[in-house]
Protein backbone atom coordinates (compact mmCIF):
# COMPACT_ATOMS: atom_id res chain seq x y z
CA UNK A 1 0.00 0.00 0.00
CA UNK A 2 0.84 3.89 -0.08
CA UNK A 3 1.18 5.14 2.96
CA UNK A 4 1.54 8.98 3.45
CA UNK A 5 1.73 9.95 7.71
CA UNK A 6 1.10 14.16 7.96
CA UNK A 7 3.30 14.58 11.45
CA UNK A 8 5.58 16.71 12.97
CA UNK A 9 8.97 16.45 11.69
CA UNK A 10 10.04 12.68 12.01
CA UNK A 11 13.77 13.81 11.80
CA UNK A 12 13.42 15.04 15.24
CA UNK A 13 11.94 12.29 16.94
CA UNK A 14 13.05 9.66 19.22
CA UNK A 15 12.95 6.31 17.66
CA UNK A 16 13.23 3.93 20.48
CA UNK A 17 10.02 6.03 22.19
CA UNK A 18 8.05 7.85 18.99
CA UNK A 19 4.97 5.62 17.94
CA UNK A 20 4.86 7.16 14.58
CA UNK A 21 8.64 6.07 14.19
CA UNK A 22 7.57 2.51 15.03
CA UNK A 23 4.52 2.39 12.83
CA UNK A 24 6.37 3.68 9.49
CA UNK A 25 9.39 1.43 10.37
CA UNK A 26 6.54 -1.94 10.76
CA UNK A 27 4.43 -0.25 7.30
CA UNK A 28 8.30 -0.56 5.73
CA UNK A 29 8.71 -4.48 7.12
CA UNK A 30 5.32 -4.82 5.73
CA UNK A 31 6.37 -3.92 1.80
CA UNK A 32 4.57 -0.37 1.76
CA UNK A 33 6.00 2.80 0.46
CA UNK A 34 6.11 5.67 2.88
CA UNK A 35 5.54 9.33 2.03
CA UNK A 36 6.17 12.45 4.74
CA UNK A 37 4.36 15.69 4.93
CA UNK A 38 4.04 18.38 7.63
CA UNK A 39 0.31 19.35 8.38
CA UNK A 40 1.84 23.01 7.00
CA UNK A 41 1.74 21.84 3.44
CA UNK A 42 -1.73 20.19 3.49
CA UNK A 43 -3.74 21.61 0.97
CA UNK A 44 -7.11 22.20 -1.16
CA UNK A 45 -6.74 22.92 -4.61
CA UNK A 46 -9.54 23.46 -6.75
CA UNK A 47 -11.46 20.03 -5.53
CA UNK A 48 -7.94 18.14 -4.84
CA UNK A 49 -6.57 17.51 -1.31
CA UNK A 50 -2.71 17.65 -1.79
CA UNK A 51 0.44 17.69 -0.03
CA UNK A 52 3.90 19.02 -0.24
CA UNK A 53 6.59 16.38 0.81
CA UNK A 54 9.28 13.39 0.68
CA UNK A 55 8.85 10.09 0.05
CA UNK A 56 11.17 8.02 2.75
CA UNK A 57 12.24 5.17 4.36
CA UNK A 58 13.12 4.15 8.07
CA UNK A 59 16.12 2.60 9.89
CA UNK A 60 16.92 2.30 13.75
CA UNK A 61 19.89 4.66 13.56
CA UNK A 62 19.31 7.56 15.79
CA UNK A 63 20.10 10.56 13.92
CA UNK A 64 20.04 8.60 10.24
CA UNK A 65 16.44 7.46 11.22
CA UNK A 66 14.40 8.75 8.06
CA UNK A 67 16.12 8.82 4.48
CA UNK A 68 14.35 11.21 2.18
CA UNK A 69 13.59 11.83 -1.39
CA UNK A 70 13.07 14.84 -3.61
CA UNK A 71 10.02 17.24 -2.58
CA UNK A 72 7.09 16.67 -4.70
CA UNK A 73 3.33 17.18 -4.85
CA UNK A 74 1.03 14.50 -4.00
CA UNK A 75 -2.51 13.89 -4.68
CA UNK A 76 -3.34 12.16 -1.70
CA UNK A 77 -6.87 10.42 -3.05
CA UNK A 78 -3.80 8.24 -4.59
CA UNK A 79 -2.78 6.86 -1.09
CA UNK A 80 -3.95 4.24 0.36
CA UNK A 81 -3.70 5.23 3.93
CA UNK A 82 -3.11 8.68 5.12
CA UNK A 83 -2.06 8.99 9.23
CA UNK A 84 -2.62 12.16 11.13
CA UNK A 85 0.07 12.33 13.67
CA UNK A 86 0.68 15.29 14.31
CA UNK A 87 1.07 16.07 18.01
CA UNK A 88 -1.68 18.49 19.95
CA UNK A 89 -2.63 21.41 20.54
CA UNK A 90 -5.61 20.70 19.15
CA UNK A 91 -6.21 23.97 17.68
CA UNK A 92 -8.01 25.61 14.46
CA UNK A 93 -5.03 24.66 12.57
CA UNK A 94 -5.29 21.56 13.92
CA UNK A 95 -9.68 21.06 12.98
CA UNK A 96 -8.77 22.31 9.13
CA UNK A 97 -6.84 19.69 9.05
CA UNK A 98 -9.13 17.18 9.88
CA UNK A 99 -11.63 18.82 7.61
CA UNK A 100 -9.64 18.71 4.63
CA UNK A 101 -8.85 15.26 5.56
CA UNK A 102 -12.35 13.72 5.30
CA UNK A 103 -12.57 14.97 2.04
CA UNK A 104 -10.70 12.08 1.03
CA UNK A 105 -13.05 9.48 2.94
CA UNK A 106 -14.48 7.75 -0.43
CA UNK A 107 -10.52 7.00 -1.61
CA UNK A 108 -8.34 6.78 0.94
CA UNK A 109 -8.36 5.86 4.88
CA UNK A 110 -7.63 8.24 7.72
CA UNK A 111 -6.53 6.86 10.27
CA UNK A 112 -7.55 7.86 12.76
CA UNK A 113 -10.74 8.95 11.02
CA UNK A 114 -10.65 12.93 11.22
CA UNK A 115 -14.32 13.62 11.52
CA UNK A 116 -14.55 11.85 14.77
CA UNK A 117 -11.04 12.96 16.32
CA UNK A 118 -12.42 16.25 15.37
CA UNK A 119 -15.91 15.29 17.28
CA UNK A 120 -14.44 13.52 19.90
CA UNK A 121 -11.36 15.03 21.40
CA UNK A 122 -9.36 13.25 24.15
CA UNK A 123 -11.23 15.16 27.30
CA UNK A 124 -14.44 15.65 25.63
CA UNK A 125 -14.93 11.55 24.50
CA UNK A 126 -15.04 10.67 28.22
CA UNK A 127 -18.19 12.82 28.72
CA UNK A 128 -20.02 9.82 27.29
CA UNK A 129 -19.37 7.92 29.81
CA UNK A 130 -19.63 9.42 32.90
CA UNK A 131 -19.87 6.15 35.28
CA UNK A 132 -16.56 5.50 34.49
CA UNK A 133 -14.41 8.88 34.93
CA UNK A 134 -14.01 11.13 37.97
CA UNK A 135 -16.27 13.93 38.88
CA UNK A 136 -15.55 16.46 36.39
CA UNK A 137 -16.86 19.90 35.14
CA UNK A 138 -15.83 22.04 31.69
CA UNK A 139 -16.19 25.90 31.95
CA UNK A 140 -14.40 29.02 31.55
CA UNK A 141 -16.51 30.76 34.34
CA UNK A 142 -14.25 31.44 37.84
CA UNK A 143 -17.49 31.09 39.42
CA UNK A 144 -18.51 27.29 38.02
CA UNK A 145 -14.96 26.30 38.81
CA UNK A 146 -14.60 27.47 42.19
CA UNK A 147 -17.83 25.62 43.23
CA UNK A 148 -16.38 22.90 41.88
CA UNK A 149 -13.22 22.69 43.92
CA UNK A 150 -15.44 23.90 46.78
CA UNK A 151 -17.29 20.50 46.76
CA UNK A 152 -14.24 18.29 45.74
CA UNK A 153 -11.53 20.36 47.73
CA UNK A 154 -8.72 18.51 45.55
CA UNK A 155 -8.91 19.04 42.54
CA UNK A 156 -6.55 19.03 38.82
CA UNK A 157 -7.00 21.36 36.76
CA UNK A 158 -5.47 21.71 32.99
CA UNK A 159 -6.26 23.09 29.55
CA UNK A 160 -8.86 21.44 27.77
CA UNK A 161 -6.89 20.65 24.39
CA UNK A 162 -3.54 20.83 25.71
CA UNK A 163 -0.84 17.60 25.82
CA UNK A 164 1.78 15.89 27.17
CA UNK A 165 1.20 17.29 30.72
CA UNK A 166 1.80 21.12 29.83
CA UNK A 167 0.14 23.36 32.19
CA UNK A 168 -1.74 20.73 34.50
CA UNK A 169 -1.80 21.96 38.08
CA UNK A 170 -2.98 20.15 41.16
CA UNK A 171 -4.97 22.15 43.62
CA UNK A 172 -5.52 20.96 46.96
CA UNK A 173 -8.24 21.70 49.71
CA UNK A 174 -5.44 24.79 50.76
CA UNK A 175 -4.28 25.88 47.46
CA UNK A 176 -5.05 29.59 46.91
CA UNK A 177 -3.73 29.77 43.58
CA UNK A 178 -7.39 29.04 41.66
CA UNK A 179 -8.09 32.81 40.44
CA UNK A 180 -4.28 33.54 39.43
CA UNK A 181 -4.04 30.14 37.36
CA UNK A 182 -7.66 31.02 35.61
CA UNK A 183 -6.55 34.83 35.16
CA UNK A 184 -3.45 33.34 33.73
CA UNK A 185 -4.78 30.78 31.18
CA UNK A 186 -7.73 33.14 30.15
CA UNK A 187 -4.94 36.12 29.03
CA UNK A 188 -4.20 34.04 26.55
CA UNK A 189 -6.33 31.41 25.31
CA UNK A 190 -10.59 31.35 24.77
CA UNK A 191 -10.84 27.95 25.04
CA UNK A 192 -12.53 26.66 28.57
CA UNK A 193 -10.30 24.65 31.21
CA UNK A 194 -11.14 20.97 32.26
CA UNK A 195 -11.38 20.21 36.57
CA UNK A 196 -11.78 16.78 37.73
CA UNK A 197 -11.48 15.71 41.57
CA UNK A 198 -7.86 14.58 42.35
CA UNK A 199 -7.08 10.69 42.38
CA UNK A 200 -4.91 9.62 44.98
CA UNK A 201 -3.80 6.66 43.27
CA UNK A 202 -2.40 8.22 40.47
CA UNK A 203 1.37 7.87 43.23
CA UNK A 204 0.94 4.41 42.31
CA UNK A 205 1.17 5.61 38.78
CA UNK A 206 -1.09 6.62 35.21
CA UNK A 207 -1.73 3.46 32.99
CA UNK A 208 -2.01 4.03 29.18
CA UNK A 209 -4.15 1.15 28.06
CA UNK A 210 -3.98 1.06 24.49
CA UNK A 211 -6.42 -0.49 22.16
CA UNK A 212 -6.94 -1.46 18.29
CA UNK A 213 -9.90 -1.19 16.29
CA UNK A 214 -11.62 -1.13 19.64
CA UNK A 215 -9.60 -3.96 21.75
CA UNK A 216 -7.25 -3.64 24.31
CA UNK A 217 -3.89 -5.31 23.53
CA UNK A 218 -1.73 -4.31 26.32
CA UNK A 219 -0.76 -1.10 28.90
CA UNK A 220 1.81 0.31 30.64
CA UNK A 221 1.99 2.45 34.03
CA UNK A 222 3.66 6.01 34.34
CA UNK A 223 4.91 6.75 37.16
CA UNK A 224 5.85 10.27 37.97
CA UNK A 225 8.86 11.64 39.11
CA UNK A 226 9.86 12.31 42.82
CA UNK A 227 7.53 15.59 44.00
CA UNK A 228 5.32 15.48 40.87
CA UNK A 229 1.58 14.87 40.22
CA UNK A 230 2.21 14.39 36.46
CA UNK A 231 3.00 11.37 35.10
CA UNK A 232 3.08 12.08 31.51
CA UNK A 233 6.37 10.63 29.81
CA UNK A 234 7.00 14.20 28.78
CA UNK A 235 7.51 15.46 31.72
CA UNK A 236 9.49 12.53 33.54
CA UNK A 237 6.86 9.95 33.84
CA UNK A 238 8.93 6.64 34.39
CA UNK A 239 6.95 3.59 32.20
CA UNK A 240 6.85 0.73 34.03
CA UNK A 241 4.92 -2.76 33.27
CA UNK A 242 2.01 -3.39 33.99
CA UNK A 243 -1.07 -5.98 33.29
CA UNK A 244 -4.57 -5.38 32.55
CA UNK A 245 -7.40 -5.79 35.54
CA UNK A 246 -10.88 -6.42 36.07
CA UNK A 247 -11.44 -2.83 35.86
CA UNK A 248 -9.53 -2.15 32.65
CA UNK A 249 -11.10 -4.91 31.08
CA UNK A 250 -14.94 -3.00 31.87
CA UNK A 251 -13.44 -0.04 30.99
CA UNK A 252 -12.11 -1.18 27.59
CA UNK A 253 -15.30 -3.06 27.32
CA UNK A 254 -17.88 -0.38 27.73
CA UNK A 255 -15.81 2.08 24.96
CA UNK A 256 -14.45 -0.22 22.24
CA UNK A 257 -17.39 -0.53 20.19
CA UNK A 258 -17.99 2.70 20.03
CA UNK A 259 -14.16 3.54 18.90
CA UNK A 260 -14.05 0.71 16.51
CA UNK A 261 -17.41 1.98 15.24
CA UNK A 262 -16.20 5.16 14.43
CA UNK A 263 -13.13 4.22 12.99
CA UNK A 264 -10.82 5.07 15.87
CA UNK A 265 -8.14 2.33 15.27
CA UNK A 266 -5.09 3.17 17.53
CA UNK A 267 -6.31 5.26 20.70
CA UNK A 268 -4.51 5.19 24.31
CA UNK A 269 -6.67 6.00 27.39
CA UNK A 270 -5.59 7.00 30.73
CA UNK A 271 -6.40 5.09 33.71
CA UNK A 272 -6.00 6.20 37.33
CA UNK A 273 -7.13 3.45 39.94
CA UNK A 274 -10.46 2.85 38.60
CA UNK A 275 -11.22 5.61 36.66
CA UNK A 276 -10.87 6.43 32.76
CA UNK A 277 -9.45 9.85 33.04
CA UNK A 278 -8.79 10.88 28.99
CA UNK A 279 -9.53 8.71 25.62
CA UNK A 280 -6.66 9.74 23.75
CA UNK A 281 -6.99 9.96 19.13
CA UNK A 282 -5.22 13.14 18.23
CA UNK A 283 -1.72 11.13 18.36
CA UNK A 284 -1.52 8.49 21.42
CA UNK A 285 1.96 7.17 21.77
CA UNK A 286 3.27 4.25 23.80
CA UNK A 287 3.36 1.41 21.19
CA UNK A 288 7.36 0.72 21.87
CA UNK A 289 7.25 0.65 25.52
CA UNK A 290 4.46 -2.01 25.38
CA UNK A 291 6.28 -4.07 22.92
CA UNK A 292 9.45 -4.21 25.31
CA UNK A 293 7.73 -4.95 27.87
CA UNK A 294 5.19 -7.63 26.99
CA UNK A 295 7.38 -8.92 24.04
CA UNK A 296 4.02 -8.26 20.96
CA UNK A 297 4.13 -6.46 18.05
CA UNK A 298 1.49 -3.94 18.63
CA UNK A 299 2.34 -2.16 15.35
CA UNK A 300 1.96 -5.26 13.30
CA UNK A 301 -1.68 -5.53 15.14
CA UNK A 302 -2.60 -2.30 14.21
CA UNK A 303 -1.34 -2.09 10.80
CA UNK A 304 -3.51 -5.63 10.65
CA UNK A 305 -6.65 -3.67 11.45
CA UNK A 306 -5.69 -1.70 8.93
CA UNK A 307 -4.80 -4.01 6.27
CA UNK A 308 -8.23 -5.76 6.64
CA UNK A 309 -10.61 -2.89 6.45
CA UNK A 310 -8.64 -2.35 3.35
CA UNK A 311 -9.32 -5.39 1.94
Amino acid sequence: MKIAFQMDPIGDVDINADSSFRLAEEAQARGHSLFFYSPDHLAYQEGRITARGHDFTVQRIQGEHAQFGEEREVDLADFDVVWLRQDPPFDMHYITSTHLLDRLKDSTLVVNDPFWVRNYPEKLMVLDFPDLTPPTTIARDLDTIKAFKAKHGDVILKPLYGNGGAGVFRLDANDRNLTSLHELFTGFSREPLIVQKFLPAVSKGDKRVILVDGEAVGAINRVPAAGETRSNMHVGGRPEKVGLTKRDLEICAAIGPLLKEKGQIFVGIDVIGDYLTEINVTSPTGIQELERFDGVNIAGKIWEAIEARRG
